[in-house]
């Protein structure tokens, strides 16, 4: 009786499965198709030719320079906010000091502040500084509204590291900083691990902050840049779904890759003790 209920178990979520992937697939194989396929034949129909010329033609078109956009921008926003954090959450867990627990309600205020609440504050600050239109006003604004998150997802898996071991890198005579970098940042790599998904997930499809502080073609995104294929594009439905594959296919992989690091990262900074 077990087995059987574990066999509609696994059924179901076979089938549940099956039915989140089934856009993804009529995505993949809508790019490969013409105007006249799309229009003409079934929806569910496969190519009768697989124009792989529709990914060509939309690389070619310029989406090359939104895609290495956003990937460096997202990498650089990585290692920020995993770094920035990190560091935060050394200091309010392993450390002494009066304005630990202050300095911590101030970050978490952070997860607070609604992204549209900011835009206007953060377009007139860097208005001032001259950083709009500048890439690195979208990379100080993505290691800022991720920073909290990220901490607070740090801060459960730091309590739970052992104290002995910083008390005998102490007794080496180990500095904080030295102790930090070589010791307690190794020890984190499951929980950072997780934190760069999630950073990722959130950098790499940001849309909001882009499309208000970037103007030229030269810097925007891949979220933002998708736009002008859309209507540079308008007849070839095909060159369209092409662009939409490229810019999934990398969260596609992540997730695939890492799921299983964010639910362990999730777990592990659950538990304190």
């Amino acid at each position: 009786m077990k087995r059987f209920g574990y066999f509609f178990l696994y059924l179901s979520l076979i089938a549940v499965a099956l039915f989140q992937i089934l856009p993804l697939i009529w995505l993949f194989f809508f790019s490969l198709k013409s105007n006249a396929e799309i229009f003409a034949g079934s929806p569910f129909s496969l190519p009768t030719q697989f124009r792989w010329e529709n990914y060509q033609k939309v690389w070619d078109g310029g989406i090359a320079t939104y895609f290495f956009n956003s990937v460096w921008i997202t990498v650089v926003a990585i290692i920020l906010t995993v770094l920035f954090a990190s560091m935060a959450a050394f200091a309010i867990t392993r450390m002494r000091w009066k304005l630990s627990g202050l300095v911590l309600g101030l970050f978490m205020i952070g997860l607070m502040i609604p992204i549209h609440s900011a835009l206007i504050p953060l377009y007139s600050m860097f208005l001032s500084v001259n950083l709009i239109d500048n890439p690195l006003a979208i990379v100080l604004t993505y290691t800022a509204y991720n920073l909290p998150i990220t901490l607070m997802i740090l801060l459960g898996f730091y309590y739970t590291l052992p104290h002995e071991i910083e008390e005998a890198a102490i007794i080496d005579g180990c500095s904080v900083h030295r102790m930090f970098f070589r010791i307690i940042l190794p020890m984190t790599t499951p929980i950072m691990a997780t934190t760069i998904v999630i950073n990722m997930i959130y950098n790499w499809n940001e849309f909001v902050f882009v499309n208000t502080f970037i103007s030229s073609e030269k810097y925007k995104t891949l979220t933002v840049g998708i736009q002008n294929f859309i209507g540079q594009y308008m007849t070839d439905w095909g060159a369209i779904g092409a662009t939409l594959i490229i810019s999934v296919l990398p969260i596609i992989i992540a997730f695939i890759f890492f799921s299983n690091k964010v639910v362990e990262g999730i777990s592990s900074s659950a538990v304190k003790g």
